[in-house]
């Protein structure tokens, strides 16, 4: 089994609340064990604004160094971003490899991406965030052998200059723009099949993939972790006999994710900018689940993906203990891993696809097989029925 790298966490209170300051360090901790790494130690500090020099004061700078050195730490992880001169005056003092935690998701990033494009994002991501922090960055490299923060190319794009950096950048644009453009001709082809489109969206770990996995047996990758999806999949989901429904997977959205993590996943959010409606997925055993749903909404407005309509999924209710009230409406309360709740969940679905349809009733000649049969391939026919007297057919049904 693979050793463990030994990791310091750092926070600095600010603005915060005790209760969400606390769930902020614990979420932090589970995104080192994420990477594989594990927490030995937790520095916090409570100021008015943290240090433009060292994030932190002066003496907790002192305290971070003797704990490192008496813990054997391997790595120390801040919550708040560090600029490139801070990393300088931290290593000045702090003998071992320091990053942040936009750094550490990255990492994560870099372990979960697949395909060639969800590389690609990651590595553009990597490099746009580092490029602006060489000069801290160059003190620490002289002592990092690897491991956690240097996963994709952080490690030897470092040791060269800014214009190989930038040449790099604009070489993976390239490559992205060429990929982005496939995309959407598959994503037209898929608008053109006149089926309906859902995206899930959700806090990382909700339950997203399982969710996916259960209405599609698509075979997602599904763990208890954070980031456990990066790449977007779409599967067709069976909720009506004649009529395509797809489903798109996407990353997982976190607490106060930094511009450069919003471009990294780009394509998976694009995915689901063109859908018809939005699944929503919340942890509701989570006791910050009201947290997590502002956080996915404040990022669809970001995205300007308000105007699409969403309902809500609040999964892991066998985690539950006592009441449940939700926020959001509409919603249905489930447990992803029991059958009976996924067979009310795509009862639910095929009711809330209707409603973002329009319901028609149309007469037909026996004829108009042309017309019948356009109707039976682009719409969602509910009956279909001979009338003897009228000679005709009386299709009843719903049309985007």
């Amino acid at each position: 089994m693979e050793q463990r790298e030994r990791v310091l966490i750092v926070s600095v209170q600010t603005t915060q609340t005790d209760e969400d300051f606390a769930y902020a360090n614990q979420e932090l901790a589970q995104l080192v064990d994420t990477a594989m790494g594990e927490v030995v130690a937790t520095v916090t500090q409570k100021r008015e604004s943290i240090s433009g020099r060292t994030l932190v004061g002066k003496g907790k700078v002192e305290e971070i160094s003797h704990l490192a050195d008496e813990l054997d730490v391997d790595l120390v992880v801040f919550y708040q971003s560090l600029t490139g001169s801070m990393v300088k005056n931290l290593n000045e003092t702090i003998n071992c490899r320091i990053i942040d935690r936009v750094q550490l998701i990255l990492d994560i990033f870099a372990m979960r991406a697949r395909s060639k494009e969800g590389k690609l994002q990651v590595q553009l991501a990597q490099l746009n965030y580092l490029l602006p922090r060489l000069s801290g960055q160059r003190e620490g490299l002289s002592r990092q052998g690897g491991g956690i923060g240097t996963r994709g190319p952080g490690e030897t794009r470092l040791e060269t200059d800014r214009r190989y950096i930038r040449k790099q950048i604009q070489d993976i644009e390239e490559q992205l723009e060429q990929i982005k453009k496939h995309r959407e001709r598959s994503r037209e082809k898929r608008k053109s099949s006149n089926g309906f489109q859902l995206g899930l969206i959700g806090y990382t770990n909700a339950g997203k993939s399982t969710i996916l996995n259960q209405l599609t047996q698509a075979g997602a990758y599904q763990m208890d972790q954070l980031f456990a999806t990066l790449d977007p999949l779409t599967r067709q989901v069976d909720l009506f006999p004649n009529f395509e429904v797809t489903l798109t997977d996407t990353v997982g959205f976190i607490q106060e994710l930094p511009t450069t993590l919003i471009h990294a996943f780009e394509s998976t959010l694009e995915e689901s900018a063109d859908v018809d409606l939005l699944v929503h997925v919340v942890d509701a055993s989570n006791a910050q689940f009201s947290l997590h749903e502002k956080t996915v909404t404040d990022l669809v407005n970001d995205l300007e993906m308000q105007e699409i309509p969403m309902l809500t999924v609040y999964n892991k209710t066998d985690l539950i203990a006592g009441e449940f009230q939700p926020n959001l409406y509409p919603s249905i309360q489930i447990s992803a891993v029991n059958d009976a709740d996924i067979e009310r969940l795509k009862e639910f679905l095929k009711e809330q696809v209707k409603t973002q349809m329009t319901y028609y009733e149309e007469w037909l000649e026996v004829t108009e097989t042309k017309e019948l049969n356009q109707l039976q391939q682009r719409t969602l026919v509910e009956s279909l029925n001979y009338d003897e007297e009228k000679n005709q057919y009386c299709v009843k049904g719903y049309r985007k």
